[in-house]
């Protein structure tokens, strides 16, 4: 079978004689493959790898060595050359938008990131039964865990910790679930064990001797079952280490600044940031002298807004963005930057109901993204119509087929 290009999450595409779709794991367009485990269904199909017959000018040899050992499923696209995974997400937006959106739209360009590896300033650990092992599940096999040496698409620093947590995971607590290894934006670090049950960590201090003796400091957290996490060694201060926050930093600077600047002038504008997070959006719409209503679920990250600031020129809302929209003042610009989901229906019916100008729509899911602009752009004849201005794709996670996308929208007439 050849394979023809790259599907939305990664997986190679085929065709069986037939006609149906065949999608084809750890794949790049331009293989000619010999499949095994051939899994099919009434409109499609599955399969493997049992053999490259030729390859494609696109692969590669994958950098870190669990891709292929461990078949590693953090990344999907390290087989396939920086272009070809450029291409690959440049198509998946454009291909979601006109066969989801409907809407006539051609692949957009795409800002590639400065560094293709150690970018992510977040990762998070499984833990096997009694510790062993600790690290990332299989493609393909959400059960099947393999221990972790070490990410490459992950930051040397937070590396360079976990290398010390790992030769020193008996001082983990034996219900330990989770570990997530996290960089502030000062470049401190963070571990968060998440456990099973309530009972507090006891070694936890023992941990951060070993760390800080080793010249690689970090603030532990212990989070409980259903509790919020909570500093054991290493800070006085509590800091909302669960709250979310984009996991490559630099590129997320990039797509909010460019998001923020196709708005056009926005001195004494009203403007809304849906999905606030912790305020990165907010402090630029100040700054380019807007006035705000931020609206955020999670008060932990509310709260790390606050302390960041500004003061002044914001209004901020703890809830759903689909119970605090309809209720927000009107809007003359709309910035929205919901999770993988989208937003719910009643979002986009507020925005449409506020009449802006302008709307900034960011998004880490190409399918929900299209949904959301199908039920945007429509003419509706109780609000002025929005059209779609602008649209640029951000290469945000390379090696994964995880792509990030801005779409302009713009008043008509």
């Amino acid at each position: 079978m050849r394979i023809l290009r790259i599907a939305t999450g990664g997986d190679g595409v085929g065709r069986l004689e037939d006609g149906r779709t065949v999608f084809v794991p750890r794949t790049a367009p331009g293989d000619l493959v010999v499949l095994r485990e051939l899994r099919v269904s009434k409109t499609f199909a599955r399969g493997a790898i049992a053999e490259i017959v030729e390859r494609a000018p696109e692969r590669v040899e994958p950098a870190c060595p669990h891709y292929e050992r461990d078949q590693c499923g953090g990344c999907q696209l390290q087989h396939c050359s920086p272009a070809a995974q450029l291409a690959a997400k440049r198509a998946m937006v454009g291909e979601a938008l006109r066969r989801i959106g409907r809407l006539g739209v051609e692949d957009p360009e795409i800002e590639p990131a400065p560094s293709a590896w150690g970018y992510r300033n977040k990762v998070t650990l499984a833990v096997g039964v009694g510790g062993r092992p600790i690290g990332f599940h299989r493609q393909g096999r959400p059960g099947d865990l393999f221990d972790l040496a070490r990410c490459l698409i992950a930051d040397p620093s937070l590396m360079d910790l976990w290398t010390l947590v790992r030769a020193h995971r008996a001082l983990l607590p034996p219900d330990a679930e989770q570990l997530v290894l996290r960089l502030d934006r000062q470049g401190g670090r963070h571990l968060t064990v998440r456990v099973r049950g309530q009972t507090v960590w006891s070694g936890a201090g023992a941990l951060y001797r070993e760390l800080v003796a080793r010249g690689v400091p970090a603030v532990i957290w212990w989070e409980p079952e259903e509790g919020a996490p909570r500093a054991m060694a290493g800070a006085a201060d509590p800091w909302p280490v669960g709250a979310f926050e984009q996991v490559n930093p630099a590129m997320g600077d990039r797509v909010r600044s460019w998001a923020v600047s196709h708005l056009g002038a926005l001195p004494g504008a009203l403007a809304w940031d849906l999905y606030a997070g912790v305020g990165e959006t907010t402090a630029l719409l100040i700054g380019a002298g807007a006035r705000v209503e931020s609206v955020e679920l999670d008060p932990r990250a509310v709260r790390e807004a606050i302390r960041r600031g500004p003061e002044g020129g914001v209004t901020r809302h703890v809830g759903r963005a689909e119970d605090v929209a309809p209720r927000l003042r009107a809007a003359g610009v709309v910035v929205t930057n919901p999770p993988r989901t989208g937003m719910d229906a009643r979002v986009t019916d507020a925005i449409l109901a506020a009449r802006p100008r302008g709307v900034a729509y960011i998004s880490c899911d190409p399918a929900t993204l299209a949904r959301d602009l199908s039920r945007l752009l429509p003419r509706v004849p109780a609000s002025p119509p929005l059209r779609l201005t602008a649209l640029r794709a951000f290469d945000l996670f390379p090696q994964t087929a995880h792509v990030e996308t801005v779409a302009i929208l713009e008043a008509d007439g």
